[in-house]
């Protein structure tokens, strides 16, 4: 019995120092990939310079209840500016393609042809997978070492730091966000997202599920 109280006791000893060691590396996870991305992020299409090709992060189209997904609805506003506005000649949407009936790259293909975008300047990356599998694939797959990157600004953030990580030369274009109640999930998430994109680059060097081969975008 003296023990188990022993054992307990070292345990409620023990249990602040993780949650603090947990709560520092959330911070300052968070710290490091905004002040990586500070000046490359814009939000005025103005104000942003032109680049070749403007790569859009996936996400789903439709919610569980049927309605629009207002993240994929406000990347879709924002890559059809950009193309519009002459700052993209080109786009890729890259997105998660891994199960029958869900199709990421497509849908946001669909949506931007039927804004008037021609078909010959989009190109889908069915294996976006992940934020960090976009990125790579968008240099060595279709062979881009500057490109916009176009998402929610937290979302740039991630990608930006990524992509200075792996030494792409990349800014981002932030499509609107969605109010705070509606996305509280998505921005909880990406607090622990920004933890791991730390372990994937800096400790395990996490490489894309899927390469190929390249395609040239002339």
């Amino acid at each position: 019995m003296q023990k188990i109280f022993s054992n307990y006791s070292l345990w409620l000893s023990i249990i602040p120092f993780l949650i603090f060691i947990v709560f520092s590396l959330i911070i300052f996870s968070n710290w490091l990939v905004i002040n990586r991305a500070k000046g490359l992020t814009f939000d005025d299409v103005a104000q942003i310079k032109e680049n070749k090709v403007g790569l859009v992060l996936g996400t789903i189209k439709n919610l569980e209840n049927g309605r629009i997904n207002l993240y994929f609805k406000y990347r879709m506003d924002a890559a059809e500016l950009l193309f519009k506005q002459g700052k993209v000649k080109y786009l890729i949407v890259s997105g998660d393609n891994s199960h029958e009936g869900y199709n990421e790259p497509l849908d946001m293909k669909q949506d931007l042809m039927s804004r008037g975008i021609p078909e010959d300047k989009i190109f889908a990356d069915y294996a976006g997978f992940r934020t960090l599998d976009s990125i790579v694939r968008a240099k060595e797959i279709f062979q881009q070492n500057s490109f916009t990157i176009i998402s929610q600004k937290f979302h740039n953030e991630r990608a930006i730091f990524i992509s200075q990580a792996k030494g792409f030369n990349v800014i981002g274009f932030n499509a609107q966000d969605v109010n705070k109640i509606d996305g509280l999930s998505v921005q909880i998430r990406e607090y622990l997202a920004r933890v791991k994109v730390l372990i994937d680059i800096y400790i395990i060097n996490q490489q894309p599920k899927f390469l190929g081969e390249k395609i040239k975008i002339k």
